[in-house]
């Protein structure tokens, strides 16, 4: 511990010692570097290791202790603190009860003094916010209106409850209904309304574009390169010379592909395939675009990239993590162009084990480039159809057959020692002539999206474990082993919807229940509950292993495009190939690592965000379209269904359940009413009618038309009351207000 700090640890830890201002403090101590002094104090402050008093004095931490952590707000206005990691590990989450949140946002950084200790039931420990440490963000989006001689913004979401005070109306010529982004003066707090200024006006609420913007705004997400970079870009585009092949391994006579979205602009990866006749081996080159070459460390584009660390792609727009010159163009793997690429070159036995791997520095020239659905369409078709029937060159037909063969070889294998494939659907949107959206599905994962699933993965896993027998550090994908009562809560869940679980904690009977689940309505659900009771994978040079793809050593090599951790990969990986020994640093790298999974975890944000928004104001012109859906969650006040045929979810309030008195049965996970035993339970069918679209809250609202819920026994009448029970006729509440008992529920 640096001496200033354990001077004043030591000084407040006096029994004599009084409270006493900085400066009197820091006199007292003979402390001559008053600037020195007070980071200091920040610093203990920020640990929770001293606290300030009336009139800023300073004193030791409370009785109990505090502690430093992130904070977020529920729709119920309470919330709950994730404290700071100390030696790698985080400690339980922090309830705040609406009275002791203070001012503080979700997202802030805030100090918690801890009121009561955790207990020994579901409920973790209690405290309080004595401060905030740092603010997440000090601008919002929202919608304006004015009322009574006065203007507001209601922020868009659930941040906060009430609208935000913004002064006199017409503030920046700000009109009623448009979107706005505000600077917070004074954030609200249980007792005042906040208030703000306007900074800008992003146009009238419902305009194409708006919406985006509005999500652009609201997470901070840089749509605009700096000039420096972008005349960077130019700069290494006019000086690249394709012919200048110095230290480079000539691949661009090996038949290469791609394989990417139809709608894809850069393109990370080709692949190359054989197989020797007489070994059976297989020869897999992975070649992956060398964009770590027109972007030296330290170099502005460089310093742009670590910052956006990863591109954000968005309905109808991406913001990139380079400039288009370099994503689209450069270092693009364009079919027919000369690309500088990093070659990794496995080469397998025939049933898919691992014999030799080695990397280079090369150059490809694209042979051809599919996309994912003319590649189903082809490995479809009928054994005998020829190259010609397909318009295929032959040489690239037997490819993508042996590319198949092998992938399957490798997937099997994968799920033999354990991999987990969890199937999160993902939405893709329909535009119509004018790019509104006319609809929406989920994306289809088949064979062809498996191959280079697997190739991609093969490739990842051999330079991380390369990286790893030379002992160095270097960004991992990491995912570390979920907690055991996360699991034994899971099983729990799962033996209820009849599956069969002995050992919690063994990954190969999770396997088996998501492939049992694989072709049963519960699907989702079961799926979701899962990856709930994961922790979330993150970037960090901390050996650990990837709990869901049961790999030991795992890392991102593949997308160094669109993902700065796989720069950083590349750039060990050319020290490697070069030097034969790579460098490291491990405090540099784990703070880039953290950085990384944030803007990872903010880009997710972002585009779920808006895909929902979408789907919202497509549906709230629809109000009483009757949907087939299922029950993906159910809960004291009601159940979410998923639609069949459309990628949307909303509330069946309780309130809107016919002909029964409906109450939550714990057991069972399910809704039943008291009187015929009608039984709504995970993966049931309903049709639902949509009765209510709030876009401000993003929230959907469902009335059931019919269902096939089951049927159980009425309950005897001295039971038909549980304490959580809900009588349609007294609970004629809105779901805003059950939305809030559910954070509630779920905090205790």
């Amino acid at each position: 511990m640096p001496s200033l700090e354990h001077a004043i640890l030591a000084a407040i830890a006096d029994h004599r010692y009084k409270p006493l201002k900085p400066k009197v403090l820091a006199r007292k101590l003979r402390i001559d570097d008053y600037d020195a002094f007070k980071i200091a104090l920040k610093k203990l402050l920020k640990q929770g290791r001293i606290e300030l008093g009336k009139s800023q004095t300073i004193q030791p931490a409370g009785p109990l202790g505090t502690i430093v952590g992130a904070f977020r707000k529920t729709q119920g206005g309470f919330g709950f603190v994730r404290p700071q990691a100390e030696a790698g590990k985080i400690g339980p989450d922090i309830y705040i009860p609406q009275e002791a949140v203070g001012d503080a946002s979700t997202g802030d950084e805030v100090q918690v003094r801890i009121t009561k200790k955790t207990t020994t039931g579901k409920l973790g420990p209690r405290g309080q916010i004595v401060r905030v440490v740092a603010r997440a963000t000090r601008n919002f989006v929202g919608v304006y209106f004015e009322r009574e001689g006065e203007s507001f913004v209601r922020v868009d979401g659930n941040v906060f409850s009430h609208s935000i005070f913004v002064g006199d109306p017409g503030a920046k010529g700000a009109k009623p209904d448009d979107k706005v982004v505000l600077e917070m003066v004074r954030f609200p707090s249980p007792e005042e309304r906040g208030e703000g200024v306007i900074v800008e006006i992003l146009g009238p609420k419902g305009k194409p574009g708006v919406d985006t913007l509005s999500i652009i705004r609201a997470l901070g997400l840089p749509d605009e390169f700096p000039e420096d970079v972008l005349e960077e870009a130019r700069l290494v585009a006019k000086e690249w010379d394709e012919k200048n092949l110095t230290g480079r391994e000539d691949f661009t006579d090996w038949l290469t592909i791609t394989i990417d979205p139809v709608t894809a602009r850069d393109f990370d990866d080709a692949i190359s395939l054989t197989q020797d006749t007489k070994s059976k081996h297989w020869i897999l080159g992975v070649h992956i675009a060398d964009v770590g070459h027109f972007a030296p460390l330290g170099s502005a584009l460089d310093r742009e990239a670590r910052k956006r660390a990863t591109s954000v792609y968005l309905p109808q727009r991406v913001l990139p993590m380079f400039p288009e010159i370099l994503s689209n163009g450069l270092a693009s793997l364009q079919e027919g162009k000369t690309r500088f690429v990093k070659s990794a070159i496995i080469e397998y036995t025939a049933q898919g084990q691992v014999v030799g791997t080695r990397f280079a520095n090369g150059v490809i020239r694209t042979t051809k480039r599919f996309a994912y659905e003319q590649v189903s369409e082809i490995l479809g078709k009928p054994k005998g159809t020829t190259a010609e029937d397909l318009g295929v060159l032959p040489e690239v037909l037997d490819l993508l057959h042996k590319g198949r063969e092998l992938a399957m070889i490798l997937h099997a294998r994968r799920l033999k020692r354990g991999s987990l494939e969890l199937s999160m659907p993902e939405v893709e949107l329909e535009y119509d002539n004018e790019g509104k959206v006319s609809g929406g599905h989920f994306r289809v994962h088949d064979v062809s999206h498996q191959i280079i699933e697997e190739f991609m993965l093969a490739a990842n896993e051999a330079v991380a474990t390369a990286l790893d027998e030379r002992e160095v550090y270097f960004l991992r994908r990491v995912h570390p082993s979920p907690d055991e009562t996360k699991l034994e809560t899971f099983a729990e869940f799962v033996r209820i919807l009849g599956y069969k679980v002995k050992r919690e904690t063994d990954r190969f009977t999770l396997q088996r229940v998501l492939q049992q689940s694989a072709e049963r309505p519960e699907k989702h659900a079961v799926h979701y509950a899962l990856l709930r009771s994961l922790k979330q994978a993150k970037y960090s040079p901390e050996k650990d292993d990837h709990f869901a793809l049961a790999m030991e050593n795992y890392c991102h090599f593949t997308s160094p495009i669109r993902r700065y951790p796989d720069l950083t990969v590349h750039r060990q990986l050319d020290q490697l190939i070069k030097r034969g020994r790579v460098s490291s640093n491990f405090d540099e790298m784990t703070s880039l690592g953290d950085h990384c999974s944030k803007m990872e975890r903010r880009a997710e944000t972002a585009e779920r965000e808006l895909v929902k928004h979408k789907m919202l104001v497509y549906m709230s012109s629809r109000i009483g379209t009757q949907l087939s859906a299922i029950v993906t969650g159910v809960a004291d006040y009601g159940f979410y269904a998923q639609a069949e045929d459309l990628p949307v979810e909303g509330l069946v309030h309780i309130s809107n359940l016919p002909d029964d008195y409906y109450y939550f049965e714990d057991a069972s996970y399910s809704l039943v009413g008291q009187r015929l035993g009608k039984h709504f339970r995970l993966g049931d069918k309903v049709k639902v009618e949509v009765v209510r679209v709030d876009l401000t809250r993003r929230q959907m609202d469902f009335r059931v038309i019919s269902s096939v819920a089951r049927t159980v026994p009425p309950l005897p009448p001295q039971e038909r009351r549980p304490k959580n029970h809900r009588r349609r006729e007294e609970d004629n509440g809105s779901a805003d207000r059950a939305r809030k008992r559910k954070g509630k529920r779920r905090s205790e």
